[in-house]
């Protein structure tokens, strides 16, 4: 009588993918692996969800700053009397003193639906809540280059669709700039004779560039525009 031969088992999942391949890890290496991939993934998210809570803070913080700022200074100019200046009227009334930190006024510009407070100085606190205006530049009803400074991720983030002839705002207790713009250029931030005083009125916005680059921005882009008479 023949003897059966043994049949052998088929392989099963237990015996991994088809040879050849490498020795399959050590349960203390896998188990290590995956503790470590486990509190990379924590930190992570940790980090996520910080980043998220500062940047809703910082947001509600400006719009509620920007809300309350415009609030303040539409109350003030329902006081004011008689007609609004324009950029070169010379019977404007006289600048009141602005320390550093406080509201200069609103810029505007109507057609990229761009309206934001203006608060005396360029510091970090102060652009994170507002356009800033650069000290050692003329004040809207001055003759002279007006200089302002905003951030391109906030309130100059539509600075890229603006086009020449755009009407452009300054409203303050004093009266109501009109400009129009001129031109656009592109500079190294060293090129501060973009803020060189002016014999007329003039007004030169200026943010980093380019718009969607991470991180810190190598240029800036300048805005020309000329008052209105």
């Amino acid at each position: 009588m023949a003897t059966r031969r043994q049949v052998q088992p088929a392989p099963s999942d237990v015996w991994g993918p088809l040879p050849p391949h490498g020795s399959s890890p050590s349960p203390r290496a896998s188990s290590g692996r995956a503790t470590w991939l486990t509190l990379v993934e924590r930190t992570l998210l940790a980090l996520g969800i910080l980043c998220l809570g500062y940047y809703g803070y910082v947001s509600a913080e400006t719009m509620l700053y920007q809300a309350q700022e415009n609030r303040a200074l539409d109350e003030l100019l329902l006081r004011q009397e008689g007609p609004p200046a324009s950029a070169s009227d010379a019977t404007a009334p006289a600048r009141r003193a602005i320390a550093p930190g406080e509201t200069v006024g609103r810029i505007e510009i109507p057609r990229l639906e761009v309206s934001a407070i203006i608060k005396a100085g360029t510091d970090a606190r102060t652009l994170q809540l507002a356009v800033g205006h650069i000290p050692g530049t003329a004040f809207p009803g001055d003759t002279g280059n007006v200089g302002l400074a905003a951030h391109r991720d906030t309130f100059f983030r539509r600075l890229r669709d603006i086009k020449s002839d755009d009407e452009i705002r300054l409203t303050t207790p004093e009266g109501t700039y009109t400009y129009r713009v001129a031109r656009t250029d592109v500079v190294e931030p060293t090129d501060v004779w973009v803020l060189d005083p002016t014999d007329h009125p003039a007004l030169t916005l200026v943010t980093c560039y380019p718009f969607s680059y991470v991180g810190t921005a190598p240029q800036r882009f300048i805005v020309r525009a000329e008052g209105q008479r």
